[in-house]
Parts: structure tokens; sequence; C-alpha cells
């Protein structure tokens, strides 16, 4: 199933997952090589000092020991651990460094694809899901480092080398912890098979709560309004417990991985210790040699608890990694050929059906025709589908049914404008990055934004957005179509885009909105019935069906819906202007 059709945000399979690390690992590979030879070199040297310990139980059980065998032993030793600390400290700062490297080019892949989702896979999964993939996700994954990197990086050479220290002290040791190892296999065995599953699913249940909070803080006011503060609340609090046991879940395999890993250690111990007794009976071993195994298996046993034990980080950043890679690596919709309608026809919409999830339709086998050039107004009441057929023509919504063809440029402004943290210049040349300042300029007279601007501060350079100078939703709405003539797409599609200005500033942005729809194909999703009666044709919809086309005055002359809603509109200006005149 494609990304775009499910109802959540894919998550990379582990395949999926090695393949794209290592695409990402391409040009620090010859750096991942040296990392494996200074490994398998440093713990060599690492295991110099179980030997030559042994080495000095033989001499002085056979009261050959003197000071300057000791001395010689204490001067090996010392080196050996000076190179092996050297050469471990080298080993994981390069692993570490390859690890980042890889980590931050993954990490603005995800950044850069999260930031173009199609807004209709975003909404199907909810943006707390997105928002926990690109903090908690990337937390946890970075967070793995300190200790997943040094424990994969000396445990896996350590476990290998100590394994050959052991057969060239004597065969049957390397053949007693070997047969060992069958339990730490087991424990391995056991804790992949429910540590994927319980991460992920602590991982989900955040998105989850994510999820929940951010539906309440954006919706705070109608949760006061309508009084669902309290279950708000409740609904907040099952997702946060939801957390809780998705984490004490975890948390207790963890504490079973332990348990599971101390009877590994007395297993190793006990059999090592079994084995030299019965060599050093049988003549065929020395207390030096059993004694340098027993130090190499307890040295061994370290390196395996830890590798076994950051298996639990391990678990969680990949299950991390998983989601992380699972949108950097979401198709990019607009690779796949558009659908494309006859020639001066600019939208072609046919048999169209839309529903959202699994809910009733809002609209089917709707069929459409804009031709090239036109500027139609979609007119109805709320709940006739007015905006989620701007969203389906805008390739925001995808239909279920039915083919939409459209423009390659289109641009979509609703009634709820952002203004984003920046410059005025920035907020403008978001659209249009190689614009220069006379094109800004142009494009604010065609608006009637210059003056706004030249009241401004600092002018084009003027801070707005979070934290900056404040704006009314008119001037937002002025910038906003002043970039949207800078985009100077083939298809603007004006969704209730001047619906928030008040009577005010009505025909400012009127004025300014034709300016932005001269000359290019428009979809006018209608407030105002004066801005409607300006477009060369007029649909009026019901129910999600279009019930009346025509031009303003042949839908007035028809006495039909339209008309009606006309001869209302009419009546409250007239009644409008009286009031104004009686309060003067």
């Amino acid at each position: 199933m494609s990304a775009a059709t499910t109802s959540t945000l894919p998550v990379a399979g582990g395949k999926e997952t090695a393949r794209e690390v290592w695409r990402l690992s391409r040009g620090h590979r010859l750096r991942l090589a040296l990392v494996g030879v200074l490994g398998i070199v440093s713990t060599a040297v690492n295991l110099i000092p179980p030997v030559i310990i042994g080495f000095l139980v033989d001499r002085v059980q056979a009261g050959t020991a003197d000071v300057g065998t000791v001395l010689t032993v204490t001067a090996a030793m010392v080196l050996s651990a000076v190179l092996g600390a050297a050469g471990t400290a080298v080993t994981i700062v390069l692993a570490t460094r390859v690890y980042h490297t890889v980590l931050a080019g993954l990490r603005e892949q995800l950044v850069s694809r999260a930031m173009t989702l199609p807004q209709h896979l975003v909404e199907r999964a909810g943006t707390g899901d997105l928002i926990s993939r690109t903090s908690d996700d990337v937390t946890a994954v970075a967070d793995a480092a300190p200790a997943v990197i040094p424990a994969l990086t000396v445990s896996a050479f350590t476990i290998v080398v100590s394994l050959g220290g052991l057969a060239a002290l004597e065969w049957p040791y390397a053949v007693a912890f070997a047969v060992v190892l069958p339990v730490y296999v087991l424990v391995m065995r056991w804790y992949l098979r429910i540590g994927p599953r319980v991460y992920g699913a602590e991982r989900a249940a955040m998105s989850a709560r994510a999820q929940q909070i951010l539906e309440s803080q954006r919706g705070y006011a109608t949760v006061l309004g309508l009084g669902l503060a309290e279950q708000r609340h409740q609904t907040v609090m099952t997702a946060s417990w939801g957390v809780a046991v998705h984490t004490l879940r975890s948390r207790t395999v963890m504490a079973m991985l332990s348990l599971r890993l101390n009877l590994g250690e007395c297993l190793s111990l006990a059999t090592v210790l079994v084995v030299g007794f019965f060599l050093i009976e049988a003549d065929a071993s020395t207390v030096g040699a059993a004694t340098a195994a027993t130090l190499i298996v307890l040295r061994l046993l370290d390196p395996v608890n830890g590798l076994l034990f950051v298996v639990d980080d391990l678990q969680s950043a990949l299950a991390s990694l998983n989601r992380m890679i699972g949108v950097a690596t979401i198709p990019d919709e607009t690779d796949e050929a558009p659908a494309t309608a006859d020639e001066g026809i600019a939208v072609r919409l046919h048999e169209v059906a839309f529903r959202y999830g699994d809910g009733p339709s809002v609209f089917d086998n709707l069929t459409l025709d804009i031709p090239a050039g036109e500027r139609i107004a979609v007119v109805g009441a709320s709940g006739a589908g007015k905006t989620t057929l701007a969203a389906v023509i805008a390739g925001v919504h995808l239909p279920v049914a039915g083919t939409v063809a459209q423009p390659g440029r289109t641009a979509l402004i609703t009634q709820e404008t952002h203004v984003f943290a920046g410059t005025v210049r920035d907020n403008l040349t978001l659209a249009a990055p190689g614009a220069t300042d006379d094109d800004i300029g142009a494009a604010l007279d065609a608006t009637g934004a210059a003056g706004l601007v030249a009241l401004l501060p600092d002018g084009l350079d003027t801070m707005i957005g979070t934290g900056g100078h404040p704006l009314t939703d008119a001037q937002a709405q002025q910038l906003a179509l002043a970039r949207l003539l800078l985009a100077d797409p083939e298809l603007a599609i004006l969704d209730e885009a001047t619906a928030e200005a008040g009577s005010t500033h009505a025909g400012l942005l009127d004025r300014a909105a034709e300016a932005a729809l001269h000359g290019r194909t428009g979809l006018v999703i209608a407030h105002r019935l004066s801005q409607a009666a300006t477009c060369d044709r007029i649909v009026v919809m019901e129910h999600g069906r279009i019930i009346e086309t025509g031009t303003h005055d042949e839908l007035v002359a028809a006495g039909g819906v339209y008309g009606g809603l006309w001869s209302a509109w009419e009546a409250g200006r007239t009644m409008n202007d009286k009031a104004g005149r009686t309060g003067s």
C-alpha cells in the first residue's frame, strides 16, 4: 500500500532502513574500514594483560619468578593498557563521527521531505505523528550514540578476538565458552521478538499523545467555547496513560533481559572453570593458562553483556530510525505524470468523488470544466462542499474516484493566512526566491500593499511573524496575495481568502484579489457575492452537487437559488447603508 493511501505515515522495514543507511554512508566507507582495522588491533592488545598474568602465575608456581620478571610483566601490562585504551578511544571517536555525519544527512533529508509532504497525507496521519518523528524520534536516535556506538564497536571486535585468544591458549577453553554462546543467542532472540514490538508501540503511543495535545492547543478557543475542556482533558489523560503503560512494558522487558544476562554470566564462568579444572587434572593445561582463560572470559563478559544491554537502547533507536526513514523516503508524488485536460481547458474534473476518511461522501460524480483564463466563483451555503472542491482541485486532497486534471503550477490561498517569522522580504520571496526588489514592489503595488510596507519601521526588512511587528488580518492577506503574484501560477485558487478582512477592508482586498487573478485562470470560493458578481462564471453548489452555473446576469435573471441569494445580499447591503446614514 502506498504512503498516500494509508491512514498513518509509513514505517520503513529493516532492509529498507539498512539500504538507506548504507546509501547515506557513501563517502565514509574508507573511514569505516579504518574503524574495523583499529578495532581488531586495539582488542588484540587488550588481551595481552590476561595472557601475561597467566604467564606470571606459571612462573610463580614453578618458582622461577624474580623481580625482573615482575617488572617486565608490569611494564608490558601498562603499555598494553595504554595502547589498548588509545586504540579503543580512536575507534569509538571515528565510529561516532561517521554515525553522527550519517545521522545529520538523514535528519536533513527527513526535515526536507517533511516540509514538502502532501497535505492530504499529513492530515490523514495527524500532525502529531509527523512532529513526533521530526523531534522525539530524532532525539532518540541521537541520544543512543553515546551508549550504543561504543558498545557495538568494542563488543563486536572483543567477542571475535577473544574467542581466537581462548583457542590460542587451549582449544577446549574456546569450545567451553562457545557452548554457552547459544544461551546469549536465545536471550537475543527472545528480546528481538518482544523488544521491537514493545518499543514500536511506545513510539506510536507518544505520537498519539502529541496529536491529542496539539489538537487541544490549536482548538483552544473552540474547546472553551463549546465547553469541551473536560472532554479534551480526559482524552489527553487517556493518551498520556497509554504512553505510561507502554513505557512500563518496555522497562519490564529490560528487567527480564538483565535477569537472563546474569544467568549467562554464571554459566560462562562455571563452564570455563570446570573445563580448566579437568584440563589441569589431565596435565593438558597449566594453572596460568586456566587463569588467563578465566580472565579473558571475565573481560569478555562485559562487552557481551554491554552489547546485549544496549540492545535495549538499540531497539528503541531502531524503532525511531525506521520511523524517520519511513518519512524521509516517501516517494514524491510530483514525480508522477499529472492528468492533462484538453487544449484550452485549464481544469477538468470528471465524475470526481471525495470523502473524509470513512465518513459520508462530500460529493459524488462531480464534473466541471474551467477553460484556461476563465475566472469562476463557487458559492453556496456552508457545508455545500466548496472548500473541499477547492482543496481537491489544488491537489491538497486526492479524490476517491474520478480524475482531476489541472495545470502544473497551482497556488491556493485560504482565509487562514500564515505570516512566517522573518522579514517582509522573506515572506514574499518564499514564493519566488529569485525575485528582485523591483518585482516585489510591483506585486505590492498591484495588491495595494505598498502603502502598508512604507509604514513599517524597516520597510521590506521589518521582522514580522512570531516575535516581530504585528500585522492585521487584512495586512496578512495582502501579503499573501502579493506572494501569489510573485509565484505567478497558471491557476490561482482563493478559498474565502478575503473573508476575515471585515467590511472596512473588503473593497481593498477585493481589488487586491482581482489583481492577483488578472491574466490567469482563477477559482474563487466567494464569501461576498459582490466578489462573485465580478467573475466570468458562477457555480452554485448545494449538498455536494452543482445545481446552477452561468454568468451573474444569467443566474439573477433565472430567479433560481443564486437569484435568491443575490436578492438577500442586496437587501442586506441596503439595510446597512440606511443604518450607516442614520448613524451619521
